[in-house]
């Protein structure tokens, strides 16, 4: 979440591990031909866990880590809480409302306009966590995160579908699908179903709190690397549990399921136990530079880059566009379709490290 954590001590592996995120989101969101595209680097289908989707989850995983970081020391100073419940509620206006306006590119068509996304999701799951984390303890945000889970795994598996009659977790057909063809207002993104949808934002916001339970551990009395063994420690477990639990709720991020929230929470605790012995226990900093440098802007990437592919993706340039060229160019010369598509993809990338870039070096941190 941007510059969240800039009043507590730097955690500069939260940095390199959002800047990072944003720039696989970017490579995964924007491949130079979309018929020409690895396995790994699209989302699965249904069922299952390709390298993509742990992006969103883990950037939900961030906002709680970040949560901690922005408001321990308001919380320590003990002043009034009104003015803090205006900034969340004032900042998660402010990412919805930007998620809007990407939604609303490039023809503005508000007939067919969206009402969630990407940056929609992250808006709720930081008022949900920011307000939760000024108002529990770390036991009481646990044992919430639990129940969410526990009661979104039985809504999903006991309770019918109306109109269906009967149990069913398909596309299209399961019970949140059905809450969002009744109540979510707009286009859904996959005309029956919605992967942003309104039930699955629930366990959602819990992977936002996974984070925050990780951010209360970096704080917290331990020295810095039992946090890191912990952090890596409960991680594993917290996948392992959540594989087991997809055995009979399968690992989904179209639906959010409760395993899914725990393989991939484990496996972010996991990296950034990692990333924190690496860089802020260890010193080592070599390679995680670009990664800080997105990260330290991160959410203002994320709006450039949907910005500029109107050039490099949507403008005309005869009879295709830019990107088209650019990876037809690339296998006339010899690469393979694929990996001129990941090419073009990271010469985006790239793009908007330069922006980001600049105002890194100038000290301008950008936060809505």
């Amino acid at each position: 979440m941007g510059n969240l954590a800039a009043e507590s001590p730097r955690l500069i592996s939260l940095d390199a591990m959002r800047g990072f995120t944003i720039a696989v989101m970017i490579v995964v969101n924007f491949p130079g031909n979309e018929e020409f595209v690895y396995n790994t680097l699209r989302h699965s289908q249904w069922n299952g866990l390709t390298f993509t989707d742990l992006v969103a989850p883990f950037f939900l995983f961030i906002v709680g880590v970040s949560t901690v970081f922005a408001f321990s020391k308001k919380l320590e100073t003990g002043g009034p809480k009104n003015d803090l419940h205006k900034k969340i509620i004032t900042r998660s206006l402010k990412i919805f409302a930007v998620g809007m306006f990407l939604n609303m590119l490039p023809d503005f068509d508000l007939g067919n306009l969206r009402w969630t996304g990407t940056l929609h999701r992250i808006a709720i799951v930081f008022l949900v966590c920011a307000l939760l984390f000024l108002h529990t303890n770390w036991k009481q945000q646990a044992f919430t995160g639990i129940l969410i889970l526990v009661i979104y795994w039985l809504a999903m598996t006991l309770i019918p579908t109306p109109g269906v009659g009967k149990v069913v977790l398909e596309r299209g057909l399961n019970l949140a699908a059905w809450v969002d063809q009744q109540y979510l207002p707009g286009k859904m993104w996959q005309g029956t179903w919605d992967p942003e949808g309104i039930l699955s934002t629930f366990p959602s916001v819990v992977t936002g709190i996974t984070g925050m339970l990780a951010g209360r551990l970096i704080l917290s009395h331990f020295t810095p690397n039992e946090k890191a063994n912990y952090l890596m420690t409960i991680g594993l477990f917290t996948a392992t549990a959540g594989y087991f639990w997809g055995l009979t709720f399968p690992v989904n991020e179209n639906i959010w399921t409760s395993s899914f929230v725990l393989v991939t929470s484990g496996f972010a605790a996991m990296l950034l136990g990692a990333l924190y012995f690496l860089i802020d226990i260890s010193g080592y900093q070599n390679g995680t530079k670009p990664g800080i440098i997105f990260g330290a802007n991160a959410i203002m990437v994320y709006v450039l880059a949907d910005i500029f592919a109107l050039f490099f993706y949507l403008l005309p340039f005869g009879e295709k566009t830019l990107n088209h060229h650019a990876v037809d160019l690339l296998v006339a010369v010899g690469f393979a379709s694929k990996l001129a598509s990941l090419i073009y993809a990271l010469v985006f990338v790239s793009i908007n490290f330069i922006p980001a870039f600049f105002l890194y070096r100038k000290k301008i941190f950008i936060k809505l």
